[in-house]
């Protein structure tokens, strides 16, 4: 975990929130190969876009993510890009999942989203 300040032309940030969000009808469907590869596909749109991942887990009907991002993304746009992106490949590289998912709708619609920070009333008050 990182304890730096990230810096912009003309911002000083420091953003990270926890992301949850589901498989579609909560079936238990990331296990094995699946799952490795959902987890492999996150690290490497957080690495393309800057996100850091600072803690994540990628269990069989849902994923958990503790993220630090940079003020350009909207939490919106983060977990749109990451659902999207996840599920298209995830359906293309495994054709099991088109007999358990149709339509080509993997995630659940929705994501629960909590910010998380170490900032006290003292710090605010300066």
């Amino acid at each position: 975990m990182t304890s730096y300040n990230r810096k912009g032309a003309h911002t000083t940030s420091r953003l990270s929130c926890h992301i949850v969000w589901s498989t579609k009808y909560r079936y238990k469907v990331l296990k094995g190969d699946i799952q490795s590869r959902c987890r492999e596909l996150l690290i490497q749109i957080c690495d393309a876009e800057g996100i850091e991942i600072l803690k994540g887990v990628v269990s069989q009907d849902h994923v958990h993510m503790h993220i630090e991002y940079a003020p350009k993304y909207s939490i919106s746009s983060i977990v749109k890009q990451m659902k999207g992106r996840t599920s298209r490949k995830l359906q293309q590289e495994f054709s099991s999942l088109g007999h358990t998912y149709w339509g080509k709708h993997f995630w659940a619609v929705g994501y629960g989203v909590w910010s998380t920070g170490n900032v006290t009333d003292e710090m605010v008050n300066e």
